[in-house]
């Protein structure tokens, strides 16, 4: 980029250089500026955008914002904050479209790819199952059960019953952890046996369950922890 061009991007509105030089060229801050609109009686929307990317210590830490820390920034109402956190599911979204393409599971990692941006703003654990056919492709993915910070209770009846709704031979259980830690609980293992044996006995076989933190995960499967 020659400096002709950078004194040009500097001379114009941020909406003005997307049209112009294509959203390629645009910085962060200037993206965010154009997702905010504005900015308030004593901040310019580049300032408020600016102060925001400074308190981050890389750009991808904007995923882990919720609107209860966006309100606090300085010169982010909750409008903007609406705003911000609903552009960014939006990209979340489009991007899971495209890690759905996987429709043959072959390992804990591909489940990971599938579902790791499900839980990406994420303050209570979120429990998925990924149901699947004879050849592990996927049938369907159901949000089954919501619980808080730290817990989820699940009813494992209603695992069987949309597996049996579906025609599934087999299915994988996926919740997340929001403290970032993949560790299982007591809990979490309570659970997975109890799932494991039932569906032995319904010859509809649990073939992992991934445990989802910050970037990172828990494979029962991987630790060999699925035959009790």
């Amino acid at each position: 980029m020659n400096s002709s061009f950078k004194s040009g991007m500097k001379e114009e509105l941020p909406r003005e250089r997307l049209l112009k030089y294509g959203v390629e060229n645009l910085s962060n801050v200037d993206l965010i500026s154009i997702i905010l609109k504005t900015g308030t009686k004593n901040l310019s929307v580049r300032e408020v955008a600016t102060n925001l990317i400074n308190e981050l210590n890389d750009i991808s830490e904007l995923k882990y914002l919720t609107i209860n820390n966006l309100v606090k920034k300085k010169g982010i109402g909750l409008v903007k904050a609406l705003e911000l956190i609903s552009a960014l599911e939006l990209g979340k979204r489009v991007y899971y479209q495209n890690n759905n393409k996987i429709v043959k599971i072959k390992n804990s990692n591909d489940v990971f790819k599938i579902m790791k941006d499900k839980f990406i703003n994420t303050n209570k654990e979120y429990f998925y199952v990924i149901y699947l056919n004879s050849k592990s492709n996927i049938i369907d993915i159901k949000l089954l059960f919501i619980g808080n910070v730290n817990s989820c209770i699940i009813d494992v009846s209603e695992i069987f019953k949309n597996a049996y709704l579906l025609s599934a031979t087999s299915f994988i259980c996926v919740h997340n952890h929001p403290t970032g830690d993949v560790k299982p609980s007591k809990n979490d293992d309570i659970n997975t046996i109890k799932i494991i044996k039932i569906g032995k006995l319904q010859n509809i076989l649990l073939r992992d369950h991934l445990i989802i933190g910050k970037d990172k995960y828990y494979s029962y499967y991987e630790n060999n922890n699925l035959v009790f």
